[in-house]
């Protein structure tokens, strides 16, 4: 099995706030990928005293470790059971009630002979290919349901549409969470590959109109994830005038995985 990723920070001078993990067995016959990508408040407004990339490698630790070890769990259970570990770990120092307690979006994927289980939370992307090349996109699209002009201001965001009915949900300290989440399973024949990029991969496809959903795979596939994020990064360099980037940030942190099994 071929498995690479590559991960890079937005800004070199701040930590990389996304977290990327996979596990195969050494029976073989199975294995799973998580990708995180947290949230960056506003000038550190969050209620919390730990830094995003903390509460993302406490959540991500969990989640990698309930993915391999609780397989009579499902994907759901098993993101709602991290995001309490992660909330009792600072509960005690932390306001958790803040609509903007540290948060990630989340992709799961765990697989073995019979099948391959999905679960997306947020805006990052999970890529399953068919044996025919046919590639089909796991997204969770909350957050393009918002209003028009809705993203324009974060006060509004925050107190009309996160983790609110109506609105977009990330795994911050409420275990419910998980239940808004894209899950769903497919027979593991029917998968030949998948991928997994935080939104500031996914930008080739979602800001830069590189190409669709299954060039990214193949560009992946033949590029690998650090050729992805390199390309990213130049397509932002030269978008002086930001005519694709617009009010967001130049660079993102940018994460990608590839399995092919």
């Amino acid at each position: 099995m071929r498995i690479e990723l590559a991960s890079a920070p937005g800004n070199p001078e701040r930590p990389n706030e996304d977290w990327v993990s996979t596990a195969l067995p050494a029976s073989g016959q199975g294995g799973s990928l998580v990708l995180l990508d947290g949230v960056t408040p506003p000038q550190g407004d969050d209620g919390c005293v730990h830094s995003v990339p903390w509460f993302t490698a406490r959540l991500g630790g969990a989640l990698a470790e309930l993915s391999g070890s609780r397989r009579d769990l499902t994907l759901a259970e098993i993101l709602a059971e991290s995001i309490r570990r992660t909330a009792d770990a600072h509960r005690a120092t932390c306001d958790l009630s803040h609509v903007r307690t540290p948060q990630a979006t989340v992709v799961l994927a765990r697989w073995d002979e019979h099948r391959v289980e999905y679960l997306v939370l947020s805006d990052s992307a999970l890529l399953l290919e068919a044996p025919d090349g046919t590639v089909r996109p796991v997204l969770d699209d909350r957050l393009d349901r918002l209003p028009p002009g809705a993203l324009a201001s974060e006060a509004i965001v925050d107190t009309q549409f996160r983790n609110q009915e109506g609105g977009f949900f990330t795994a911050a300290a409420d275990p419910g969470a998980a239940s808004r989440a894209v899950t769903g399973e497919t027979p593991r024949t029917e998968v030949r590959a998948l991928a997994a990029l935080t939104d500031g991969a996914g930008r080739w496809t979602e800001m830069f109109h590189e190409g669709d959903w299954t060039a990214a795979l193949g560009l992946l596939r033949k590029a690998g994830p650090q050729g992805l994020v390199d390309r990213v990064r130049e397509l932002e360099n030269a978008d002086t005038d930001r005519a694709y980037l617009r009010r967001s940030k130049t660079h993102d942190d940018a994460t990608a995985v590839y399995a092919e099994f």
